[in-house]
């Protein structure tokens, strides 16, 4: 099992959130789950994304970003992953005047030990004046890459601001030698995803809209560009009106570098079995699916071959 596509501040455990806050003397609100999982009702992307609010509150230091990663990667050991992936943007964690670069050492802490392969991938984040924060996180991706970190993103609020506004910031990161992949094709449309291709992304976050366009789609299947689907985030944030409407199936069939992951364990109440299972897949279509986790993973070649040999038995730890 294998996850790409897993934002760390949207998947803290009740558990680290509850002794986080005592730690730091926070007092969290009654319920507490509303807080931090999207609604049945939630409407769109940016409805979604407030459920981040508090889980950002509470990893504002070095130490608290050290706990979460330690903790997750405990959770997705017992969950019986190979390999993952787990992303998080240093700039959102900076409100007590941590660095970005020491609140990223801090991630790197809690890598330490992990009883599989974990990279990080950073988040540059879509906003308004915060271009020298994402430049920032550019250095800090092509600083420590190879040594805990694996790549670059763009998350955010796609709708409202579109991935046209960062070409400069990516062929920034081209020029540097970091590879990235891109939110695009979720909250806005195909023309999202060519912006993304037309940077260079090696993976499109999401590209759930990406059937608009058969063109694209054809580009896409030709230039074998992998494509990281979190079917029940994308469902609660109507990137599909419905689970039938979801296009993984027919992805997957029109030879489409497809991939599943979970987006945000906790605010999607989800883990890896449960997108499985959602999908109802057949031990072939798993198989496939794994292979192109395999395949797009930001890895060296040779920790990929090691992982292929475990699809004998892919629902095996």
């Amino acid at each position: 099992m294998i996850d790409l596509h897993l934002h760390l501040d949207g998947s803290l455990s009740i558990g680290l959130i509850e002794s986080l806050a005592k730690q730091q003397h926070i007092t969290l609100p009654e319920p507490l789950l509303p807080s931090i999982q999207a609604s049945p009702r939630c409407q769109d992307l940016n409805e979604y994304l407030r459920c981040f609010d508090l889980p950002l509150l509470l990893l504002q230091t070095p130490e608290a970003l050290r706990q979460a990663v330690s903790d997750l990667i405990r959770r997705l050991d017992a969950a019986g992953l190979w390999y993952a992936e787990i992303r998080f943007a240093p700039q959102l964690h900076t409100q007590k005047h941590y660095r970005q670069e020491e609140i990223l050492q801090g991630a790197l802490a809690g890598l330490a030990g992990a009883p599989f392969p974990v990279q990080l991938i950073l988040c540059c984040m879509r906003g308004d004046q915060n271009e020298a924060a994402n430049q920032e996180t550019l250095r800090l991706a092509a600083d420590y890459l190879g040594k805990g970190v694996c790549a670059l993103d763009l998350a955010g609020a796609e709708g409202i601001f579109p991935t046209c506004q960062y070409a400069d910031l990516f062929a920034a990161a081209r020029e540097a030698g970091v590879p990235f992949t891109i939110h695009a094709g979720e909250a806005a449309g195909p023309e999202s995803i060519r912006e993304a291709i037309r940077f260079g992304a090696s993976r499109i976050g999401h590209g759930v809209r990406l059937r608009e366009d058969p063109a694209l789609l054809d580009e896409i299947l030709a230039r074998e560009i992998p494509l990281e689907m979190c079917p029940t985030s994308n469902l609660q944030t109507r990137a599909v009106s419905s689970l039938a409407d979801y296009p993984l199936r027919d992805y997957l069939q029109k030879g489409l570098c497809v991939t599943v992951n979970t987006d945000n364990m906790t605010v999607s109440q989800t883990s890896l079995a449960q997108e499985y299972q959602l999908l109802s897949l057949t031990p072939c279509e798993i198989h496939q699916l794994l292979s192109h986790s395999i395949r797009a993973a930001f890895l060296p070649e040779a920790v990929k071959s090691t992982l292929q040999s475990r699809l004998k038995n892919p629902l095996e730890k």
